[in-house]
């Protein structure tokens, strides 16, 4: 299962029931922390999750609302007593803007591994998921990220017992590891089926609608998408600054046939975002005005090919 949620869900500035943007996720023990705005750790901390084990800190782009955070965190975190590196991802320039922010945390307790973007997309493999950066069209360097858990094909015990395996070694072969018997050499895909359908979730703020999120988030189980403003009539200011309104984030939902869609970071004018989604249902009608704190369990589908 992957654990999401979503901590903060302002754009431009914190606002008293509403923290900047910030999104956990945690899969098999790790922590993965997708921006850091103002707020970050109040919000986790409501949320009743910790900053220390956070293994991973991936950033869509370096304004200060979604990264204004990032110092007190780190020192949170030092404060903890952490000593396991900790791997930062972002668009070129990550270790600039970070050891800049540092000079208020500059000894901690543990490494901070950068990996910078410079690709228009990339995927980064860990243990049983990989996150993939994708360029967005925003005024300055940008990415969204999703998230794949991957699901192994079922063993295949009627094929290991034709083909005379031992039951002993039928593990070793569900991990992955080629094994050898009397009755000779054997690989996993000897007996395991089709790789199954898996665990996704798609995560971008910050750009105008462009393919990359459409291709991106395809057959996504949950799709975080910036809905910046509900009124129609902002349009042309979402079109200025390189934003999106909730209109175009449901319409990517709907072309990118996702299961659900949360809209987020949304304009301190957005006072009530609920008042504008009968309108935005009608295009993706499984969408959602989230909210601070909002908490999902995406977990495998059973029979799913």
């Amino acid at each position: 299962m992957l654990d999401v949620c979503l901590l903060g869900t302002g754009g431009m500035m914190p606002l008293p029931y509403r923290y900047l943007t910030s999104l956990i996720a945690r899969y098999n023990g790790k922590s993965i922390l997708i921006d850091c705005g103002e707020g970050t750790q109040i919000a986790m901390k409501e949320a009743g999750w910790s900053a220390k084990p956070i293994d991973i800190m991936c950033f869509t782009h370096y304004h200060a609302d979604h990264i204004s955070g990032l110092p007190g965190m780190l020192l949170t975190m030092g404060n903890a007593e952490r000593t396991e590196p900790l791997l930062m991802i972002g668009p070129k320039g990550l270790s600039r803007v970070v050891n800049a922010l540092r000079v208020i945390a500059p000894e901690l307790p543990f490494e901070i591994q950068f990996l910078e973007i410079t690709e228009p997309e990339v995927i980064i493999p860990f243990e049983g998921f990989h996150i993939e950066a994708f360029r967005v069209n925003h005024n300055v360097t940008c990415y969204g990220y999703t998230i794949s858990v991957e699901r192994k094909g079922k063993f295949q015990p009627e094929k290991a017992l034709a083909l005379g395996i031992e039951k002993t070694k039928w593990g070793l072969l569900q991990k992955g590891e080629t094994v050898t018997t009397s009755a000779g050499t054997f690989t996993p895909d000897m007996v395991m089926g089709a790789e199954r359908k898996g665990i996704k979730l798609t995560y971008c703020t910050d750009t105008r609608p462009v393919d990359s999120i459409i291709e991106h988030a395809k057959d996504a189980d949950l799709f975080i998408c910036e809905g910046m403003y509900g009124e129609p009539e902002k349009l042309a200011k979402a079109k200025e600054y390189k934003h999106m309104t909730f209109y175009e984030a449901a319409t990517l939902a709907s072309k990118a046939k996702v299961k659900e869609l949360w809209l987020t970071h949304y304009s301190p004018s957005t006072m009530r975002p609920e008042e504008f989604m009968n309108e935005v249902r009608k295009i993706f009608s499984n969408s959602i005005a989230a909210k601070d704190g909002r908490m999902v369990e995406l977990n495998f589908t059973e029979d799913e090919k």
